[in-house]
């Protein structure tokens, strides 16, 4: 098993972490590894449909790169105002949402799946400000768009956008962000055991590095081991884990 860390400084420079760090760090990756499937080590496989993922998630916490991009802003003076957008793309049960909506933020929630939408709809947790503050949409990745936005979230969600349709949407994901807003969330890298699946995007870190160009990376871990899938079934992960700020 191995598990690479690494956290790019916005000069650019690899900063050098010290061993009690370093197992913070990886502590901090395996705990949103399995948080993804609820105690599994990431999104289910389609083939075992959407729904025992939902049931594995449902009482998930926030995923740790968002909570760090709203405590970032938070740091910076900026606090949540009914203007500023947040969008959560493959938004899930909605565990990301609501922390969203918690925090005070206007939240744009996408998924392809009814059933995501439905279940987000119904979270006892969202109550009826909250909701007031919340749209919904029931869109594929290649077809969604949005307006500007302060923070686009995607926890462990963007690997399934198909190849050919990435490029476009990673354009629309920067160029949709304004000037010192935030992108948090997970790519899957080349070396991940479903990287050969060709319904789904797995990256380099060369090709991860060159698509954040025109952001500060304030988080940018790579994670590389072996487990399980939510079925049991061993299975080789490769994660990059990213919060960064556009210039």
């Amino acid at each position: 098993m191995t598990c690479k860390t690494s956290t790019t400084l916005p000069s650019g420079k690899i900063m050098m972490m010290r061993p009690q760090f370093r197992e913070e760090l990886r502590t901090q990756c395996h705990r949103e590894r399995e948080a993804a499937t609820g105690g599994a080590a990431a999104p289910v496989q389609m083939t075992e449909g959407w729904s025992r993922y939902y049931d594995a998630a449902k009482d998930g916490a926030p995923r740790e790169t968002l909570l760090l991009a709203l405590d970032l802003f938070e740091s910076e003076g900026v606090a949540a105002r009914a203007e500023r957008l947040a969008v959560d793309l493959g938004c899930g049960e909605g565990r990301d949402t609501i922390e969203l909506l918690r925090r005070g933020w206007r939240v744009l929630a996408i998924d392809a799946e009814r059933e995501a939408i439905e279940r987000l709809r119904a979270r006892a947790d969202l109550d009826s400000i909250a909701a007031a503050r919340l749209e919904t949409r029931m869109i594929s990745f290649e077809e969604a768009d949005w307006l500007p936005a302060d923070l686009v979230n995607s926890s462990f969600a963007l690997p399934f956008c198909p190849p050919d349709h990435f490029p476009a949407l990673w354009k629309r994901i920067a160029s949709s962000l304004r000037r010192g807003g935030r992108f948090s969330g997970h790519l899957f890298g080349d070396r991940d055991g479903w990287a050969q699946d060709p319904a789904l995007s797995c990256h380099r870190r060369v090709e991860v590095e060159d698509m954040l160009q025109a952001f500060e990376l304030e988080r940018f871990d790579e994670i590389e081991e072996d487990g399980k899938t939510a079925v049991g079934e061993p299975k080789h992960w490769h994660l990059f884990h990213i919060v960064a700020k556009k210039l």
